[in-house]
């Protein structure tokens, strides 16, 4: 992938930065892998705002991906490259031997025409999927399983890559984008290579009405609410917080660590991403 820079034609152009979609083969999706993906606004079962700023946003659809790869020993050709509206990864049709269509995620240096296949018995290459017990170390991995069977959960975002750095008994050591060092029961199942559109990370919006696009509504700052609104509302003139930043509702909004004590798989992690 590559950015292109817009003509400085109008304020909102000005700063933007847009992809220039050149590996993208296709702009229909595949209609068999839609699905209807309806928006909330924000609002839960009862019509309450429970995640504020959002709200309007184009119409999508959901494209299903294949994060399982479980289709063991069938080899796929790669179709098209689209766009995927709810990722910031390209994603590829592939065709399986059977017959059968999924969309994947795309790692880099996948083209149309490559032929991909998952198992225990396929090749160390880029697109195929392993159990991670077979995947030699140093290797550059994503799309990772964190229980055997259940899917991907782990380095699906664009330009993001997992490497694999030891095996002990049953579990793999994998080091993540984070720096965090896990172990992963050796049968969980990751596809070699890293994901593209690493480009992402130096678009530019440009303009608040692009924001609008995505379902991404204003975001008003908490010192110019009132005091019943938020805890650094109110005030003559302009005021700060107060002691520490808050929440709205309250919590410390800095440093606030949200991550639950005491989880079954905390025991699992060899080194946290912060020291």
């Amino acid at each position: 992938m590559a950015t292109r820079k817009i003509n400085p034609t109008s304020p909102g152009q000005r700063g933007m930065i847009k992809s220039d979609y050149q590996e993208i083969t296709t702009s229909t999706p595949e209609k068999s892998l839609l699905k209807k993906l309806s928006k909330t606004a924000g609002r839960n079962n009862t019509g309450r705002i429970t995640c504020r700023h959002k709200g309007g946003g184009v119409k999508q659809a959901y494209r299903i991906i294949d994060f399982k790869r479980e289709k063991f020993g069938v080899p796929a050709t790669v179709k098209t490259i689209e766009y995927d509206p709810n990722r910031n990864v390209r994603i590829s049709l592939v065709f399986y031997a059977d017959g059968e269509k999924r969309y994947i995620l795309t790692p880099e240096g996948l083209n149309v025409g490559d032929v991909i296949v998952s198992g225990p018995e396929a090749p160390i290459q880029t697109g195929n999927a392993l159990p991670l017990e077979l995947i030699p170390l140093g290797t550059i991995v994503h799309n990772i399983e964190l229980e055997p069977g259940r899917g991907g959960k782990m380095v699906r975002s664009a330009g993001n890559f997992a490497q694999v750095m030891a095996k002990e008994g049953n579990y793999v050591t994998i080091k993540l984008p984070s720096g965090e060092m896990r172990m992963v029961r050796k049968e969980c199942v990751a596809t070699v290579g890293t994901l593209g559109n690493s480009e992402f990370k130096n678009l530019k919006i440009g303009k608040a009405g692009r924001k609008r696009y995505m379902g991404i509504r204003p975001t008003v700052r908490g010192v110019t609410m009132n005091p019943c609104d938020h805890p650094h509302g109110g005030g003559e003139g302009k005021t700060g917080p107060g002691g520490h930043p808050k929440t709205p509702w309250g919590k410390p909004a800095l440093g606030y660590k949200t991550r639950k004590k005491n989880k079954a798989s905390d025991k699992l992690i060899v080194r946290r991403r912060k020291k």
